[in-house]
């Protein structure tokens, strides 16, 4: 009788699992790193991309006054949120930029399902970007 509990609780635990990678089509599960990631060319941008449902891209530039002021709060979105948050320097990715349409830095562009579906220019408040990513998540 004990083995055939053990062998129920299994059962259930893989059912539970099964489950919640269907809920999330086998992608975008919770497990979000609590750090940015940074992006040092396209392939590993298009990895965190498929790899997260949704992924907050900040394009940003060490020079740029504005982008080191959301920095802390592009961490706490990283820590806080279900979405992974994804770093990229514009002058070391200068193609990156270009291909996203980069004109002004701060830029940040949230992917949902490895597509960009949101573009925002500037600094933005914790709450907004929370707004965005939870219209995604």
């Amino acid at each position: 009788m004990t083995e055939n509990r053990s062998i129920d609780e299994i059962r259930e635990q893989k059912l539970a699992e099964l489950q919640e990678t269907h809920e999330n089509d086998g992608v975008g599960t919770t497990d979000s790193p609590s750090d940015p990631i940074h992006i040092e060319g396209q392939s590993q941008l298009t990895d965190a991309t498929e790899t997260h449902g949704v992924v907050l891209v900040d394009f940003y530039a060490d020079w740029c006054g504005p982008c080191k002021m959301i920095e802390p709060t592009v961490e706490e979105i990283a820590a806080e949120t279900d979405a992974a948050v994804a770093k990229v320097d514009i002058d070391a990715n200068q193609r990156l930029a270009t291909e996203f349409s980069v004109r002004g830095v701060p830029t940040l562009i949230l992917f949902a399902d490895g597509e960009p579906v949101e573009q925002l220019v500037g600094m933005q408040n914790k709450a907004a970007l929370i707004d965005v990513i939870d219209q995604y998540s």
